[in-house]
């Protein structure tokens, strides 16, 4: 025990004296947290629209004044003609045209009745559904605010409630796989690359010669990444919670226990890169490249696994980060117990177990 703690405080000076160890292992987080956390969203704030008013009467000036007061839209003045138009779409300078059509106020009175054309951009489907939903929406405020006893004898009407995301705080849903893809890049990464510098160095060959058990090497390299991935999922909770003001509603002992579980699992996986490589960059390419498409394709955050063919399902199920994506959901932001997550927490424990018993089978205490 004693050779083993001698063994990793040399393992923490090896960190901490290499910049670019510590860059990756802090930097890279704060940089991807602030970055997906404040620009990945489903969100459309601060489109641009076109509002084209053949009427100009009173209720399309209010209308209008109602959309310039949202926050999700900046209206850029109004087209004269309709030929315009596509030339504002050409230019990519509007994402939408809202259409008044003349005589707007007299069919509303006179008819019951009124239309409005929203032209919308579709080479971004996505973002024209969402801005016509958005349109569609104060239109229908303001018809209730300001028309409401013009209803039909029978209306069904719908009352919408976001539950675990009161405050409809676009980021909910990404943090808890940014935080997947932090700790399954940084983990694998530098944990693969601390068993492979000693090869290139040859410092491997004296650590094998040495008293000190072969598995005892890999385990004194992993406990430092182990702890200061850690203090990294740490530092990831209080920049969710202070910056991008996301409430942790779970049990915090659950979520830094299953988040370390998780962490044995990242450095498994880095220790298995480790054995079957001999040079650095290969091993960053394994481990950040190879690792950062899986993890965004099959964790779910981005794209719906449900959406995806039964293959590709099938395939997610290998993927380490997927399970992990499912539990700090479940903990962090419905607060949820251990038996919600038991299921996913054995997927963990099993595949932690069998990385780390194939590691270990695969390291050869002989060097060609």
């Amino acid at each position: 025990m004693k050779q083993l703690l001698v063994f990793i405080r040399k393992e923490f000076y090896h960190v901490f004296r290499d910049p670019r160890t510590l860059l990756i292992m802090f930097g890279l987080p704060v940089v991807q947290i602030i970055l997906f956390g404040f620009a990945l969203t489903s969100e459309v704030k601060n489109a641009d629209i076109l509002i084209l008013d053949h009427s100009n009467d009173v209720q399309t000036i209010q209308i209008t004044s109602k959309i310039k007061a949202s926050s999700y839209f900046i209206v850029h003045g109004e087209a004269k003609d309709n030929p315009a138009i596509e030339n504002y779409f050409k230019r990519g300078t509007v994402k939408c045209v809202l259409v008044f059509p003349p005589h707007f106020s007299s069919d509303l009175f006179h008819n019951g009745s009124a239309r409005i054309q929203i032209i919308a951009d579709g080479s971004d489907p996505n973002t024209a559904k969402t801005i016509i939903n958005y349109l569609t929406a104060i239109i229908s405020d303001y018809q209730r605010e300001n028309f409401p006893s013009a209803t039909l004898p029978y209306q069904i009407t719908t009352e919408p409630r976001m539950l675990y995301n009161e405050d409809d705080n676009g980021s909910l849903n990404y943090i808890p796989g940014v935080m997947a893809l932090i700790l399954m890049l940084v983990c694998t990464a530098l944990t693969s690359v601390s068993i492979v510098k000693e090869k290139e160095l040859g410092t491997m060959e004296v650590l094998l010669v040495s008293p000190f058990k072969p598995v005892m090497v890999l385990i004194a390299k992993a406990v430092p990444y182990f702890l200061l991935s850690m203090v990294n999922f740490t530092l990831i909770l209080l920049l969710s919670d202070f910056l991008l003001h996301i409430e942790i509603r779970g049990n915090l002992l659950l979520l830094f226990s299953e988040s370390a579980l998780f962490i044995l699992t990242c450095l498994s996986f880095g220790l298995l890169i480790s054995n079957t490589t001999n040079a650095q960059q290969t091993a960053l390419l394994i481990s950040m490249m190879g690792m950062m498409l899986p993890t965004i394709i099959f964790t779910g955050f981005l794209f719906p696994l449900e959406n995806m063919p039964r293959i590709f399902q099938v395939i997610a199920n290998i993927v380490p980060s997927k399970w992990y994506f499912i539990i700090v959901k479940a903990v962090m932001l419905k607060g949820l117990g251990f038996r919600y997550v038991w299921k996913e927490t054995l997927v963990l424990i099993g595949m932690t177990g069998l990385l780390l018993a194939i590691a270990l089978k695969n390291f050869k205490i002989r060097l060609q």
